[in-house]
């Protein structure tokens, strides 16, 4: 790169911009390890595609980022290595599960950074932290590399310090891929000159009644919501309360189909060809796999795969997971509905 710029040359679109990765996006010959202690000490053999992306543009990997173990978890502080600080005021978390992620961009670190959305690890973290956080539809960019958590969920997601960066870098790691099925089979088209610009026709934008009046809202940020919606009208923007009858359900419907999957995903980990391997003298082989994942997993992934485990089990797949899958499918059928009537959800 240095050579290319004594020449005048540009090496790519993302020349010199210094970028972060999450814990759990393989980078060749580096350590991934999911900020676990089952992984410790393992080395990617191969990129994601989302960095072999980075790279061929002339980005600058500087390092991985520290995340709550496996992906699970809101506020950071479920990593092997240690819990993340909030670099503003560090007696506050910065969400989570990318939350090493958030805080690299924040504290000005790096430009921008990769991180890992399953449900709100990137959206939540960039709320936290003051900065730009943007989770991508399903597949608009390769889960090739991706270490899974819950595989219909996770999307790799960007952090940065304001829209035009992060619509450069998602034009650059989106489109399709040949190593990920589930990838889109169209490029997304950004337009960077349009971003910069804004929104070229007023939107009409949409709200939920029931969210914003939940008991469990804090009032300061119902206020500031608030105003925002008073600040689009005034911009001309239409902006309307549209019902959603299932919002209670959102959160029971995840729990049970992530970690489901989740149970799936994290079989593959025992201690047999990598990762950590415990000292104590196992007496048969079911042992040594049970000591190693004992030792490897943390609290939080513990529960999770427990959970995962029980609604997959005989005489409670129906009752739990089969019937997580059909609200899933009205969730969709409703969002889709709104999305008829409006550009964008608030």
């Amino acid at each position: 790169l240095d050579t290319k710029s004594s020449r005048g040359e540009l090496a790519g679109k993302l020349h010199g911009v210094v970028i972060a990765i999450k814990d759990v996006i393989c980078y060749r010959d580096h350590v991934v390890t999911a900020a676990s202690r089952i992984l410790t000490g393992f080395t990617s053999l191969y990129n994601a595609t989302a960095v072999q992306r980075l790279l061929d543009e002339g980005a600058i990997i500087i390092g991985n980022t520290n995340c709550d173990e496996f992906a699970m978890g809101s506020t950071n502080e479920n990593s092997y290595y240690g819990r993340v600080l909030n670099a503003i005021d560090e007696s506050r978390v910065p969400g989570g599960s990318s939350g090493g992620s958030a805080v690299a961009v924040q504290a000005g670190l790096c430009m921008v950074s990769l991180g890992s959305d399953t449900g709100g690890s990137v959206r939540q973290p960039a709320d936290f932290c003051g900065i730009v956080g943007l989770k991508p539809g399903y597949g608009t960019i390769s889960r090739y590399g991706l270490i899974a958590y819950a595989s219909s969920f996770d999307q790799i997601g960007i952090f940065a310090n304001n829209v035009p960066d992060t619509a450069a870098v998602l034009d650059v790691i989106s489109g399709p891929d040949d190593f990920d099925s589930t990838a889109a089979p169209q490029k997304l088209s950004i337009d960077p000159e349009q971003v910069k610009a804004g929104a070229p026709n007023k939107l009409r934008i949409a709200y939920f009644e029931e969210a914003l009046n939940s008991p469990a809202l804090d009032p300061e940020i119902k206020a500031s919501i608030f105003e925002l919606i008073a600040k689009l009208k005034a911009d001309g923007h239409t902006v309307k309360p549209v019902r959603f009858e299932y919002l209670d359900y959102i959160v029971p419907t995840y729990y049970v189909l992530t970690t489901a999957e989740a149970s799936s995903n994290l079989s593959r980990y025992d201690g047999v060809r990598y990762g950590h391997q415990s000292q104590t003298e196992p007496k048969d082989l079911n042992e040594f796999y049970i000591n190693n994942r004992t030792e490897g997993f943390g609290p939080e992934v513990k529960k999770r795969i427990m959970l995962g485990t029980f609604v997959l089990s005989t005489g409670y797949y129906d009752a739990y997971y089969s019937k997580a899958q059909k609200i899933r499918a009205m969730f969709v059928k409703k969002m889709d509905a709104v999305f008829s009537q409006c550009d964008a959800v608030l």
